[in-house]
């Protein structure tokens, strides 16, 4: 096969302690999983039907090796950076209508994740009734951290998750406070698509999300997957 140009690499996940890397195929994000978040959205928390939307996996910033420092840059565009702390869940095995009792046998491992949201651009396509994929969509919107096999951690139903800026508290839940559960999350996008290898999904975020800004400094922690820490860098923009 002849490419016009040559195929861009994968981008992957490290594999905490074992020299391995975990391609990524495709981003699948739950929304409003969390009753408190829901509520400070302005959205009345329910288990009617989950909805979710997608990351594109070139826009994730990996972190190298654990203890290592994450950057990414300010987007362009907002002047309402957020930031969501979740979970992350990576499957190393696919199917169609998979169901909850199955679901934890397709997980490979977990990784800290922020969810970076161009919020004041998700309220104008929200007021608009758009769809609001480039308020979610954006060079470095989706730091991760390395990636715990399962095998090693366990499967994770519960823990501890904080979010700090600038060494100040602004999120903290625990993972048992989801509405949709990580094996229900996985059985009903299956209902959706057909999952595959590669698939990881960011499963939502508690309540205290809030702006940060160029030189910030975040730091999120997930009992048994440890702490990763980013740091907003400010750019300069120049007319390409």
């Amino acid at each position: 096969m002849t490419y016009v140009f040559p195929p861009p690499e994968p981008n992957c996940l490290t594999v905490a302690d074992s020299g391995l890397f975990f391609p990524i195929r495709r981003i699948f994000c739950i929304g409003r999983n969390y009753e408190e978040h829901a509520l400070e959205m302005g959205a009345v928390p329910q288990r009617a039907m989950p909805f979710f939307f997608q990351k594109s996996p070139t826009f994730v910033v990996a972190q190298n090796h654990s203890g290592d420092k994450i950057e990414i840059r300010h987007p362009s565009a907002t002047a309402d950076l957020q930031y969501e702390v979740e979970l992350v869940v990576a499957l190393d095995t696919g199917g169609r209508d998979i169901a909850p009792e199955r679901a934890a046998q397709h997980i490979f491992g977990y990784a800290i994740g922020l969810d970076m949201t161009r919020r004041d651009l998700q309220a104008v396509f929200k007021g608009n009734r758009w769809p609001w994929d480039m308020a979610k969509n954006f060079d470095d919107c989706a730091p991760i951290g390395v990636l715990h096999r399962k095998a090693d951690v366990g499967e994770i139903r519960t823990g501890n998750m904080t979010l700090d800026v600038n060494a100040r508290r602004r999120q903290t839940g625990n993972i048992d406070q989801m509405i949709w559960s990580v094996n229900e999350i996985i059985s009903e996008i299956s209902k959706l698509v057909e999952l595959n290898p590669g698939d990881i999904l960011f499963t939502g975020t508690p309540a205290g999300v809030g702006r940060v800004d160029d030189r910030d400094t975040l730091c999120a922690t997930i009992d048994q997957l440890g702490s990763i820490h980013v740091t907003i860098k400010k750019i300069d923009r120049h007319p390409g």
